[in-house]
């Protein structure tokens, strides 16, 4: 009788040797080196995680390094500042000395163009009573007999105040009132008042 051997392996005869056979699940195991395993994740997350901390710290320094330039500009810019205007206050107040200097100086002129008579000493008084008086002086003088009329310009109502003493402790007036006081609409940097006395002359 004759056996075929389907399996395609030929039957082993006795006391021969055993042909080894491979099966499939066998072969997996046999990759010939090629198929190690890749990086690891975790290993990419850690540097992806240093680079963007790197790129926060450099970001956080220009920053840091533009705002420590931007207020050094600042503090520049306000110390000049308060340099020029100490250089400009002393400036305004050299000016205003000068105006009222060259103001007082024209005291005398506008009395002596607006007198219509009466003693030289007269004169003198109220020119010295105006120089002695601060942050005041006269435009025009009218000497109506009994009475003289003053008309000014003033700082302050304390200054025409004190004008008003100065001239009553002369002795050479009776009363000094005043008719009128406005503030001056022509001043726009100075606060002045305008202002009108009567001074009334003691009975010689």
């Amino acid at each position: 009788m004759i056996k075929i051997n389907l399996l395609g392996a030929p039957k082993p005869k006795r006391g021969g040797k055993r042909v080894a056979t491979t099966t499939i699940t066998d072969m997996t195991g046999m990759g010939g080196g090629g198929g190690g395993e890749g990086p690891n994740p975790l290993f990419i997350i850690l540097g992806l995680a240093v680079l963007a901390l790197a790129a926060v710290a450099f970001l956080h320094y220009q920053a840091t390094s533009k705002s420590d330039q931007l207020q050094t500009a600042i503090n520049h810019e306000e110390q000049e500042n308060r340099r020029l205007a100490a250089v400009k206050a002393k400036y305004d107040q050299e000016q205003r000395v000068r105006d009222n200097y060259e103001r007082r100086v024209q005291v005398i002129d506008n009395l002596r163009a607006s007198q219509t008579g009466g003693p030289v000493n007269l004169l003198t008084m109220i020119g010295d009573t105006v120089n002695n008086t601060d942050a005041v002086w006269l435009n025009t003088m009218q000497d109506k007999g009994p009475t003289i009329d003053l008309e000014g310009t003033a700082l302050s109502s304390n200054a025409v105040a004190n004008l008003i003493k100065n001239l009553q402790k002369t002795g050479y007036f009776k009363s000094v009132e005043m008719t009128d006081t406005a503030q001056d609409p022509a001043s726009k940097d100075l606060q002045e008042f305008i202002f009108k006395l009567t001074c009334e002359k003691q009975k010689s």
